[in-house]
């Protein structure tokens, strides 16, 4: 799994081609959230992984990072073999890249 500092997250996002997994709670996404993230939370994850290609890229973001990087190992063990996680979460997101983005 890559793990991605905000700068390399957004630039991952830019090259496109990237499925964007939000791995927080619908509650968590109302009140900040990224433009193209696919919801399914951290807890429904194990369940749902049959919705996800394998194949694909995927790159992974919750609040501080934490559970971004334990979904990433999930999908890692699981067969996934392009896996990122963002480093800081959607709060270092809109500390450095786009302070537009609720801080929560």
């Amino acid at each position: 799994m890559q793990n991605l500092s905000p700068e390399e997250f957004k630039t991952k996002l830019a090259v496109g081609n990237v499925y964007l997994l939000d791995v927080r709670t619908p509650e968590e996404l109302q009140i900040a959230s990224l433009a193209g993230a696919n919801n399914i939370p951290l807890h429904e994850l194990p369940a749902r992984l049959g919705e996800l290609n394998p194949d694909a890229s995927i790159a992974v973001l919750c609040h501080h990072g934490v559970r971004s990087e334990m979904a990433g190992r999930l999908l890692e063990r699981n067969g996934f073999t392009d896996v990122a996680h963002l480093i800081g979460g959607i709060d270092a997101w809109s500390q450095l890249i786009d302070p537009e983005v609720p801080r929560y």
